[in-house]
C-alpha cells in the first residue's frame, strides 16, 4: 500500500501554496540544518586561524563540486518515486531507490583517488602550497565520507517523496550538535583530545555522516508504514533495467549541478589566485548567500515531489498552477534576502571571525562588497534552481544539463575571469561575473520548462 496519494484534482493556487510548503518548510528546515554543519565547520577554522580557514574552504567546497556530480543519482529518485507512488507503484519505488543506493555506492568507490591526490591536483590549479596542502590532508580524510553521504541523500530523497519530511528534518537537525561538539573537540584538542585543526574538522564531517545514515536507514527499514516497500530485503540482487532508468535520469542531473557548483568552486580558485584574505573573505560570503540559497532549495524539492505526483497523475492544469505557485514563493523569499544582504552585512561577516584576527577589517570589507553583488543575483539564482526543480520533477534532464552548462562555463566563468582580471575589478568582478552566468541559466531553464509544457 502506498503510502500517499495523488493530489486532489483541482486545486487552487491556495491549495497548492499549502501543499508546497506543508512539504517543502521541513525540507527548506533539512536543508539550513545541513548547511548548519559547514557553517559551524567555517566558523570554528575561522577562529581557528585564517590558513585553515582558507584550506578548509577550499577542501569543503572541492569536496561539495564532486558531491554534486555524484548526486544525481539521488536527485532522480525523488520525481521517479513521487510518480511511482502516485501510480500505487510500490514496486517501481523499491526499485529505483535501491539502485540509486547502488550508483551512489559505485561512485563513492570511483571518485576517492581524486581525494587522495587532491593536494597534488590543487597545486595544478594555481594554490598556494601551503593551503594546498592543508587542503589536500582535509579531503583525504572527507573523502571516506563520500559513501555515506550520497547514501543519506538517496534515502532523504526517497522519504521526501513519500512526503516524510519531518524526518529529513529531524535526523539533520540532530546531527548539528553532535558536529558542533565533535568539531569543538577535534579541531582544537578539547576533552583530552588531540588538536587536529583542519583534519579534526574532516573527521567530524565523517562521523556525522555515517550516523544519519545509521538513523535513515533505522527509520526506513523498520516503520511499519514503510515496510510494504520492503527497502533493504535481498539489497544485493542487481535490478539491471531499473538501475539503466535512474542513470539515464541522473546522470544529467549530477552533471549540471557539477555545471553550477564547479562555476562557484572555478571563483574560488581564481579568489585564491588574487590572494588568501580575498579567498577567506569569499568563503565567508559564499556561506551566508549558500545559507539562504537552502530556502530555494527546500521549494525545488517541494515542488519536484509535487509535479512528479501532478504528471504521474495526469493532471496537466494542476502542474502548470502549482509551477506558478512554487515559482511565486521563491521570489518572495529573494525579495526578502536582498534586503537583508544590503542592510546587514557587516554583523554577519564579524560572526565568522576571531575578533583578534589582524586580517579582520580587510575580509569584512571584502565581504560585504561580496554581498552587495549577492543581493543582485538572488532573483537569477532562485529561478535557476526552481526551473530545475521543476524539470525534474517532469523527468526532463538533458536539455538542461546542455543550457546550465553554456550558461555557467560559457558565459558565467568567462565572465567572471574578465571582469576579475583584465578589466581589473578583482573579487567584485569575480562575482559579477557569476551573476552574468546565472542570469543566462535562469531565463534559458524558465523558458525551457513552459515551452515544452503541454496546454491545460
Amino acid at each position: 500500500m502506498a503510502v500517499t496519494t495523488p493530489p486532489s484534482l483541482p486545486l487552487a493556487p491556495a491549495g497548492h501554496a499549502r501543499a508546497i510548503l506543508a512539504l517543502g518548510l521541513p525540507l527548506i528546515g533539512s536543508h539550513l540544518a545541513q548547511f548548519a554543519l559547514h557553517v559551524t565547520d567555517t566558523i570554528m577554522l575561522g577562529w581557528y586561524g585564517v590558513l585553515p580557514l582558507a584550506a578548509g574552504v577550499l577542501g569543503a567546497s572541492s569536496f561539495f563540486v564532486l558531491f554534486v556530480l555524484g548526486s544525481g543519482f539521488a536527485k532522480a529518485v525523488m520525481p521517479m518515486v513521487a510518480s511511482a507512488n502516485a501510480g500505487g507503484d510500490d514496486a517501481q519505488v523499491r526499485r529505483v531507490t535501491r539502485m540509486g543506493m547502488w550508483l551512489s555506492i559505485l561512485f563513492g568507490v570511483l571518485i576517492y583517488p581524486a581525494f587522495w591526490w587532491a593536494d597534488l591536483i590543487l597545486l595544478r590549479l594555481g594554490q598556494k602550497p601551503e593551503v594546498a596542502a592543508l587542503a589536500g590532508e582535509y579531503l583525504r580524510i572527507a573523502g571516506l565520507g563520500m559513501i555515506p553521504a550520497l547514501l543519506v541523500m538517496v534515502l532523504k530523497s526517497y522519504l521526501a517523496a513519500l512526503e516524510r519530511t519531518q524526518v529529513v528534518l529531524w535526523v539533520t537537525v540532530a546531527a548539528v550538535p553532535v558536529n558542533g561538539f565533535l568539531n569543538w573537540a577535534l579541531i582544537f584538542g578539547n576533552w583530552g583530545v588531540p588538536e587536529l585543526g583542519v583534519a579534526g574538522s574532516a573527521i567530524a564531517t565523517v562521523a556525522v555522516q555515517v550516523f544519519s545514515l545509521v538513523i535513515l536507514c533505522l527509520y526506513a527499514a523498520l516503520l511499519r508504514s514503510l515496510r510494504s516497500y520492503q527497502l533493504f530485503i535481498r539489497f544485493w540482487r542487481p535490478d539491471w533495467l531499473a538501475m539503466r532508468d535512474v542513470f539515464r535520469l541522473g546522470w544529467p542531473m549530477g552533471l549540471t549541478g557539477l555545471a553550477e557548483s564547479g562555476m562557484f568552486q572555478a571563483s574560488a580558485l581564481m579568489m585564491g589566485w588574487i590572494g588568501t584574505v580575498e579567498l577567506a573573505a569569499h568563503g565567508i560570503a559564499m556561506e551566508i548567500t549558500a545559507l539562504t540559497f537552502m530556502v530555494h532549495v527546500g521549494l525545488s524539492n517541494a515542488v519536484t515531489v509535487r509535479t512528479g505526483a501532478l504528471d504521474g497523475a495526469g493532471d496537466v492544469a494542476g502542474l502548470r498552477r502549482g509551477a506558478k505557485v512554487g515559482i511565486a514563493l521563491s521570489i518572495l523569499f529573494a525579495a526578502m534576502t536582498m534586503v537583508f544582504f544590503v542592510a546587514l552585512p557587516e554583523p554577519v561577516i564579524s560572526l565568522f571571525l576571531d575578533p583578534a584576527e589582524p586580517a579582520r577589517a580587510q575580509i569584512i570589507a571584502i565581504g560585504t562588497a561580496l554581498l552587495i553583488c549577492a543581493a543582485i543575483f538572488q532573483f537569477a539564482d532562485s529561478m535557476q534552481v526552481m526551473a530545475l526543480g521543476l524539470l525534474a520533477g517532469v523527468q526532463d534532464t538533458r536539455i538542461p544539463m546542455a543550457f546550465a552548462a553554456v550558461s555557467y562555463w560559457g558565459i558565467g566563468i568567462p565572465a567572471s575571469y574578465l571582469l576579475a582580471f583584465p578589466m581589473g575589478y578583482g573579487a567584485v568582478g569575480l562575482w559579477l561575473g557569476l551573476v552574468v552566468g546565472l542570469v543566462c541559466a535562469s531565463i534559458s531553464l524558465m523558458l525551457r520548462f513552459w515551452l515544452r509544457l503541454p496546454r491545460a
